[in-house]
């Protein structure tokens, strides 16, 4: 009985119906098992008056294939259907292509690769394939891609290949597929020359179905080995042709289009034949723009094909033409309003962006507003954009936004590839060590235990061995800036909840280093890691973390507070051996020998070689007792083991060989005196210095720093284009930064004329530019982001100097009059010479006292400044000191009269290095990213204050530097200045609500820590 016009008997319709209503898999399972049953009843043995295969089943023979369509779905909702897989190889023997097309789908389907009914169908197979019957033929043919083994490929092999020369194009372009499935199965039967063989064979075909047919055969092959196929690029290149040019039938074209899932294919192939080969590429230029100009329709199909044009001109030999064009298509998609078209289009940008970095300029507000939709395929397709084009400029901005998406993902795999991305660029493109800490911070709070456990240990490593660059001081700025970002962690609401991962890391940063912390005193660490340590959640491995850290905190406060002594107690009955031990131990040692607790738990030691006795010397005096007793001394020979090769490892054998690595013990480092008073009634002992010093519990007291030992690299990051190098050995150059040139966006102003230093005034102007229209503040924040994106990679920009400093002028002579011409043998060294565009000098304009060391009010600029309308001042510092006279007072002596002398003046707030004070230089934004790469030193540092933004750059003005931008978002600034007419000096400094941290950098070393720690004092 037919139901609903389906041809299904009530049987099948109920079960469908059934299964579609069920409401748990309880009740699908019953139903399937009820199922079961009914064809078990039904699929019996034949009765006796039937003959032939259709009396495999006691029912009438309509119903025959929809028993077996029935057992599929048996199997499709995962039950067992195995005992009644052999009515359908019976089926697939019938002589009614309804039943046998039957059999062969449900025996593909359902049998296991080794199950041996299949060997019951080879004959069957075999049969069908050399069958007149064009429809048996292809039934046999579909049969063998499905249920031949490698095992089988013998025994059908020639009967397919025969197949290659039939009079259907049908059995002919199945064959081709058919084949290759063998080619894939038993390589050693049909070999890769054979399929060559064939393959250009049915390429020629006069039925363009079969030559579609072999281009998926060729694609495969040409994967496995390009150089199979670079000969028939010629001949790929005429189809592709002949297709443009509607040489195909038009039942071959999609909405207008010349069979386009054609030219998908030859241009993909193209793609694959032409990488690294000049020869082939040159070949494919021409038809690649063709098709591309064709393709370009306005549909769907057509963008497929201009889209497959773009991967394949950037996978091949570079063309310039041929790029230009790519990237105006990709323009083309990422303006679109269809965010189909934008996924394509960012997906093009971020395939041509890794080898042409320069197409990417003029889409900088796009990939923003990308970045921005709440698509969220869109954006992490946009996301994986800016992976591809981080770079030592752009690295900060785009971490944080791959941060801030994942703190909001749910998908664990996106979290996962996301979490391991900003672990590699961030050890790759760090721009100080103090960033990296903070970004790994936050990824490690964000991530939890997605980050790989490398990550943290790289961390601990960091701030236990330090830069490298034997400069203790900017070592200890660099553990306080990461003490204080752990304390803010310890003191968050909810800090029991925090990744494990963190909690780890952050117990053991703690309690190395928890004395550095300036806002935070021990007492208060210690009751709050406590605190933390009685959380019942929490992992033992977390557990034995902090108790670990409240023992070293004690050891270095000299003193026990009754949380830490009722946290110890209270552990010494873990269930857990290891931290029930750890107790008893320290509070033994707590009880009996306070005194030893700065030699077990040593101030900054986690990175010192632990000595170690090899001959174990200290048993000396037991072995020579045990002696004198009548023990028998060891002798090695009776325990020597012939089968085993031991001669190189001691007892009398051979020589040792030298081993590879270094095996020198470290150098013990020079540990001050310890004084350590009794734990008994013993006050809490804290120094009060403002410098960072050891604290009293194992120094006594004093402000001597400790300094590290010089130890060979171990464990280091990969600091390849990071301007500040970690590790121990340090590198014997400074790292050359990345090519980074201006953006579009940026307003470049006016170049000023070569100033004449010739005189103590000096006259610089510039000419006035023609007005531009006003921006919105959004439009000048969202060109502002753009910039910090897309720098480093933008063109157009003229190249930079590589040291950013301003023409050095003569020093300012004695007297007022005009200082003598320099000398010609010693020309005038330009290091810093902005004027790299070529302008017509303009006239002069007023003259400028530019050796006013007072500068004008500055404003603070919200966004990328603009210079256009207004003079360039150029800055000039304070002139070096002239050697001394024999009298110096000779030139005073005359005016001396008797009066009053005048009051002191005040104190300059000025910085000043080596006498010389820091003078404002007026930079843009963009130069400002460009020289941030060029300054090796590096110097972090963080004060606790309640500092707004603007006083911030208030304060940066004050001390002589000129604010660059104000970003009024993040609570970010930057500013810039120059020290003796040649040293650099860029400030970055972000306000975080109770304190500002701030990174320093410069050509000088010297300068960058002077002025870190002058910011610190007059900022506090």
């Amino acid at each position: 009985m037919a139901t609903g016009g389906l041809n299904l008997s009530s049987e099948f319709f109920q079960l469908l119906k059934a299964i579609g209503e069920s409401k748990s898999k309880q009740e699908e399972d019953r139903i399937i098992a009820k199922e079961v049953a009914r064809l078990k009843q039904k699929m019996e043995s034949p009765p006796s008056n039937q003959t032939g295969p259709q009396a495999a089943f006691t029912n009438p023979k309509k119903l025959a294939k929809e028993f077996l369509v029935r057992l599929l779905y048996v199997s499709m909702l995962g039950h067992d259907n195995s005992w009644g897989l052999i009515r359908a190889v019976e089926m697939a023997a019938s002589s009614s292509l309804f039943h046998k097309r039957t059999g062969y789908l449900v025996c593909g389907a359902c049998l296991p690769p080794d199950h041996e009914f299949r060997f019951m169908l080879v004959n069957q197979m075999q049969r069908d394939l050399s069958s007149p019957n064009v429809l048996e033929c292809s039934g046999g043919v579909l049969a063998c891609t499905s249920i031949i083994t490698s095992d089988m490929v013998p025994a059908v092999a020639g009967e397919v290949t025969k197949l290659l020369s039939h009079d259907s194009a049908t059995i002919r372009k199945k064959a081709i597929l058919c084949l290759q499935r063998f080619y894939q199965l038993a390589p050693e039967v049909v070999t890769q020359e054979e399929m060559k063989k064939h393959v250009e064979k049915a390429l020629c075909d006069k039925d363009p179905a079969v030559m579609g047919s072999t281009l998926n055969v060729i694609e495969s092959l040409s994967l496995e080995n390009k150089a199979l196929f670079k000969h028939i690029v010629p001949s790929l290149v005429a189809i592709l042709k002949q297709i443009g040019d509607r040489r195909l039938p038009a039942e071959y074209d999609y909405h207008r289009l010349p069979a386009p899932w054609m030219q998908m294919k030859l241009i993909r192939i193209l793609g694959i034949l032409g990488q690294a080969d000049i020869v082939a590429s040159q070949g494919m230029y021409e038809i690649l723009n063709e098709a591309m100009k064709k393709a370009d329709s306005g549909i769907n199909a057509g963008y497929a094909v201009v889209y497959e044009c773009v991967k394949t001109i950037v996978s091949i030999y570079p063309n310039a033409a041929l790029l230009d064009a790519a990237a105006e298509a990709i323009s083309r998609f990422i303006q679109s309003r269809s965010n189909n078209l934008k996924y394509l289009g960012v997906t093009g940008l971020a395939m041509i962006v890794e080898s042409h970095p320069k197409y990417a300029a003029q889409h900088q507000l796009a990939v923003m507003d990308c970045l921005e939709d709440p698509d969220e395929t869109l954006q992490v397709k946009t996301l994986d954009l800016l992976y591809r084009m981080t770079n030592p400029v752009n690295v900060e901005f785009i971490s944080e936004k791959l941060v801030h998406f994942l703190s909001q993902t749910p998908d664990l795999f996106l979290k996962q590839v996301l979490t391991d991305r900003v672990c590699k660029i961030a050890e790759r493109y760090a721009p100080n060590n103090a960033w990296y800490c903070k970004t790994i911070t936050q990824l490690l709070r964000v991530s939890g235990d997605l980050v790989q456990q490398e990550v943290a240990q790289n961390l601990m490593s960091l701030l236990a061995e330090g830069t490298g660059d034997d400069d203790e001081e900017s070592d200890m700025l660099l553990r306080q800036t990461a003490v204080e970002m752990m304390v803010k962690q310890l003191f968050s609401e909810h800090a029991g909840a925090l990744p494990k991962i963190l909690l780890e890391t952050m117990a053991w940063c703690l309690g190395e280093y928890g004395y550095l912390s300036a806002e935070t005193s021990l007492d208060m660490l210690l009751e709050q890691l406590c605190e933390l340590a009685e959380t019942r959640s929490l992992p033992i491995t977390t557990r034995k973390c902090l108790v670990t850290a409240v023992m070293k905190l004690v050891a270095q406060a000299g003193t026990c507070p009754p949380a830490a002594a009722a946290v110890i107690d209270e552990y010494t009955r873990s269930k857990d051996m290891d931290l029930q031990a750890r107790c008893l131990e320290f509070q033994t040692i707590l009880t009996h020998c306070p005194q030893l607790l700065p030699e077990i738990f040593p101030v900054d030691a986690s990175a010192e070689d632990v000595q170690v006795d090899p001959n174990l010397s200290f048993l000396d005096g037991y072995v020579q007792q045990c002696l004198h007793q009548g023990a028998q001394p060891y002798d090695a020979s009776i325990y020597d083991d012939d089968d085993d090769d031991d001669d190189g490892y001691g007892y009398g054998g051979a020589s040792q060989p030298e081993p590879s690595f270094k095996m020198t013990p470290y150098e013990k480092p020079q540990t001050p005196a310890q004084a350590m008073m009794a734990m008994a009634g013993a006050g809490q002992l804290r120094s009060a210095a403002q410098s960072i010093s050891l604290p009293p519990g194992s120094g006594g007291g004093s402000m001597i720093s400790q300094p590290k030992a010089d130890t060979t690299p171990q464990l280091s990051l990969n600091t390849r284009n990071v301007a500040n190098v970690w590790g121990k050995g340090g590198l014997s150059q400074a790292p050359q930064p990345a090519s980074t040139q201006t953006p579009t966006t940026t307003h470049i102003p006016t170049p000023a004329p070569a100033p004449s230093w010739g005189a103590s005034k000096t006259s610089v102007s510039t000419p006035k530019a023609p007005e531009l229209p006003q921006k919105t503040a959004e439009q000048l924040e969202r060109e502002r982001q753009a910039a910090a994106l897309f720098g480093g990679i933008v063109p157009g920009a003229a190249p930079v100097p590589s040291a950013m400093s301003l023409p050095v002028p003569a020093p300012v002579p004695a007297t007022p009059a005009a200082p003598p011409p320099p000398a010609p043998s010693a020309p005038e060294v330009d290091l810093l010479d902005l004027s790299i565009w070529d302008t017509p000098a303009p006239a002069p304009g007023p003259v400028v006292d530019s050796f006013d060391v007072a500068p004008a009010s500055l404003a603070i600029v919200e966004t990328v400044s603009d210079t256009e309308d207004e003079p360039v001042s150029v800055p000039a510092p304070a002139p070096i000191p002239a050697a001394t006279m024999d009298d110096p007072f000779a030139s005073m002596m005359g005016g001396l009269q008797d009066e009053p002398l005048e009051s002191f003046p005040a104190a300059s707030s000025k910085f000043e290095y080596n006498g010389v004070p820091m003078a404002p230089l007026q930079i843009t934004t963009a130069q400002f990213g460009q020289q941030w790469g060029n300054c090796a030193a590096t110097t972090p540092t963080s004060v606790q204050t309640t500092m707004n933004l603007t006083a911030l750059l208030a304060k940066l003005e004050e001390v002589g530097a000129h604010p660059v931008e104000a970003i009024a978002a993040s609570n970010e600034g930057i500013a810039a200045g120059m020290i003796g007419g040649a040293q650099l000096v860029l400030i970055h400094g972000r306000v975080t609500g109770s304190s500002v941290e701030m990174t320093i950098k410069s050509t000088d070393t010297g300068i960058a820590t002077s002025l870190a720690l002058f910011l610190s004092s007059a900022m506090r």
